[in-house]
């Protein structure tokens, strides 16, 4: 899918990371984090390939003990053995400098390091610590992304901006003060970074916290005052419809600007339920803003009074379902398959119309209405369902129009 005309992305210094390229005239790339213990080489690989698989383009693991740097290597040829290539991330706090330093293969190993500015010591070790890290990245030719999260704010730089505040004829109030923080430590540590060596185009930024009007505020003014590439997400977003919700609303805002070279939803997962979903839902927030396609989109109405049968909405379900089996297998067998759109309709009064909009659709009878289901395929109808196999039959045909159609976009361009 082509970027929204109506979208015009800010233009970012690209950074080569493995073999992804975030900033520049690239797609906006999905990443997602693994919550294993990174020690645990069978557990973490497991969780990387569901992610991956799920679409995740980068992967980020804690490296945060001993144990844990000496497993990169392990989880690197493990992932390589099972054919996932998705680069490996490096998530340090308070001793990644020693780590890196006494694990080469794992600096060599990472394509990116993640350094919290906030998290590297204090004073005097702080800046040598910093400085070491960055050392390091050079060395190996590494990008390293710079995040800063509210949680975890340099408290000297903190003060300092404080103190400046207070100065102020007009004085902002905690929250602008808080922003204003983060936006400084951002750029004052890629400037450091860059004094000691490393190049602007291996420097990614970020500033994570949990608002949805701060993140969008802070992220606007990074955006303005810098043209590095920028990683952006909501930290501690929540569980379930919440995090979503609040993800979704503040990334959507600044991906509509242009702002955002790389997303993460942080989703807090249910007892039992899916890492994956946050590369779910980061895909969806994407395709649905028009700025990237995965998967054929499929649209349904949300039901009414004339729909009291739940059969409509079985329907979309096991169609949701046949796509997301099938889609990687499309994708490899049809390329540009993702770009295709299905309806579900629930009754005869805006169903048929809306199911010519979409490239296949169906329009299902209502409550006491004649079993009869027409399917448009490009907007003109071309058959209609009868029977207790509606499902079986609906999905026979997109299967068809799949192969059909999308076998003439190859032909015509081998």
């Amino acid at each position: 899918m082509t970027m929204n005309a109506l979208v015009k992305r800010r233009r970012a210094r690209s950074v080569r990371i493995g073999r992804v390229v975030v900033g520049g005239d690239a797609p906006i790339v999905i990443q997602s984090m693994t919550n294993t213990d990174t020690a645990n080489v069978v557990g973490t690989v497991a969780q990387c390939a569901e992610l991956a698989r799920a679409g995740s383009e980068l992967l980020r693991i804690t490296v945060n003990t001993p144990e844990a740097a000496a497993a990169v290597a392990g989880i690197r040829a493990r992932l390589d053995d099972l054919g996932i290539n998705a680069p490996l991330i490096g998530d340090f706090h308070y001793n990644g400098h020693r780590l890196l330093a006494d694990y080469p293969e794992c600096a060599e190993l990472l394509a990116k390091y993640r350094v919290n500015p906030g998290n590297v010591g204090h004073g005097r070790k702080r800046d040598e610590q910093f400085a070491r890290m960055i050392e390091i990245a050079c060395q190996y030719d590494k990008a390293v992304r710079i995040g800063v999260n509210w949680g975890s704010l340099d408290q000297e730089l903190l003060a300092r901006v404080m103190d400046g505040n207070a100065r102020r004829p007009q004085p902002l109030d905690a929250v602008g003060v808080m922003r204003e923080a983060m936006v400084a430590s951002a750029l004052e540590s890629a400037a450091r970074a860059e004094e000691i060596g490393l190049p602007g185009d291996h420097i990614v930024l970020s500033c994570k916290v949990s608002g949805v009007q701060d993140l969008i505020a802070i992220y606007r003014e990074l955006s303005r005052q810098s043209d590095h590439a920028l990683h952006l997400g909501l930290t501690e977003a929540g569980m379930g419809s919440r995090g979503i919700v609040a993800s979704t609303a503040a990334m959507a805002v600044l991906l509509q600007e242009g702002i955002g070279d790389t997303i993460r939803v942080s989703l807090t997962p249910e007892p039992g339920g899916q890492r994956a979903q946050e590369v779910v839902v980061a895909q969806e927030i994407l395709q649905t803003l028009g700025l990237r396609a995965f998967a054929p989109m499929v649209t349904a109405c949300p039901g009414c009074g004339r729909t009291t049968s739940t059969f409509f909405q079985e329907l979309t379900r096991s169609v949701q379902n046949h796509v997301r089996e099938r889609v990687s297998q499309w994708r490899a067998d049809y390329p540009g398959v993702e770009n295709m759109t299905l309806a579900v309709m629930g009754c005869v009064v805006n169903g048929p119309g809306e199911s010519k909009h979409a490239n296949i659709g169906v329009s299902l009878p209502g409550t006491g209405e004649a079993p009869t289901a027409p399917v448009f395929e490009d907007g003109v109808k071309t058959v209609t369902l009868r029977g207790d196999n509606i499902a079986g039959q609906f999905i026979a045909i997109v299967e068809r129009y799949v192969a059909r159609t999308y076998a003439r976009k190859i032909a015509s361009t081998s």
